[in-house]
């Protein structure tokens, strides 16, 4: 039989084990949990990542900063961060909205707590527009729930069908709580085509006038966006009572990206894969690249999209 004594030794060494165990720092190390309450984001670190990872968009990297930092610091926001991102495809928009995530929650797209939607994956059918509408309200509310730092991408905002994105406005508005959750701390991520051709010319415009790209400013391209998305028939947002009711926090413009961009990007995705940069491979992928207008061939047509597929083409130089 065993002593008394070493059955209460027993008893509580397990009882300690059990309550190290459970404890959240140890439990968190080896399964993802969401942010505690007043968790910040690391902003040198997310500066830095912006800084290396992201080229030629001074406009996207300083308002998505000080939105997400201000956003974070804040111990009682009055409504989820809601950010709507803009330009042709290739300019950054899912890079920018990965690298935000990751910081958010560091297993990035991986995480329970992120959410990416694809318009034509998620919601492809016109006709099942009523039935959308309720799943999404359905997911976005179990998930803020278990987590209230939430965050959700909305990918080809352009190609989703009229209204459904309009099931979500309650949750974006400046309510306390809706049917007892609260979004606040949670964060909205738009990302479209459309607004491209708004921001191109604009772009255009500065270059011709003589302009330095970097002078672009946000209040050169915002209103152009919000109302030009509002009115767009082919976006997502048409008519939506979400700009309607001047709910998305930033419409976030990427410039159209210049043939020093494009070498960039080339350098970058050679020094991921481990290669020396070698100038004269970045050199001739950025060539093989297509350049608007036709004539003066200043900006990539399909921004750094198809750098990687046309670096492969180089990989036994």
């Amino acid at each position: 039989a065993l002593e008394p004594l070493s059955v209460g030794l027993a008893i509580g060494v397990a009882s300690a084990l059990t309550g190290y165990l459970s404890h959240p720092r140890f439990y968190c190390n080896y399964v993802e949990c969401c942010p505690r309450a007043g968790q910040r984001l690391n902003a040198t670190a997310l500066k830095a990542q912006l800084d290396d990872r992201l080229f030629g968009q001074h406009l996207a990297k300083d308002v998505v900063l000080k939105a997400v930092l201000g956003f974070s610091n804040n111990p009682s926001p009055k409504k989820p961060l809601m950010l709507s991102l803009h330009g042709w495809a290739g300019t950054g928009k899912n890079f920018l909205s990965q690298i935000l995530a990751e910081h958010v929650h560091p297993a990035g797209l991986r995480s329970k707590f992120v959410h990416l939607f694809l318009a034509t994956l998620h919601f492809p059918h016109h006709d099942q527009v009523k039935l959308y509408k309720e799943q999404l309200q359905n997911w976005i509310r179990g998930n803020v729930s278990a987590c209230p730092s939430s965050v959700f991408i909305f990918d080809e905002m352009d190609k989703m069908h009229p209204g459904v994105i309009d099931a979500i406005k309650p949750f974006l508005d400046y309510y306390e709580e809706v049917d007892g959750v609260s979004y606040r701390k949670a964060i909205f991520i738009f990302l479209s085509n459309a607004g491209g051709d708004l921001i191109n010319k604009a772009a255009l415009d500065f270059w011709t006038s003589g302009k330095r790209r970097e002078d672009i400013q946000l209040k050169d391209l915002e209103p152009l966006l919000s109302v030009g998305v509002f009115n767009n028939k082919n976006s997502g947002l048409w008519h939506s009572s979400i700009i309607d009711r001047n709910l998305v926090d930033y419409f976030v413009p990427f410039l159209p990206l210049e043939h020093r961009h494009v070498k960039m990007c080339v350098r970058a995705e050679m020094a991921a894969r481990g290669y020396a940069v070698d100038e004269n491979i970045v050199q001739a992928v950025a060539d093989e690249m297509t350049y608007f207008p036709k004539e003066q061939k200043i900006y990539s047509d399909k921004g750094c999209k198809t750098v990687q597929a046309k670096l492969d083409i180089h990989e036994d130089l």
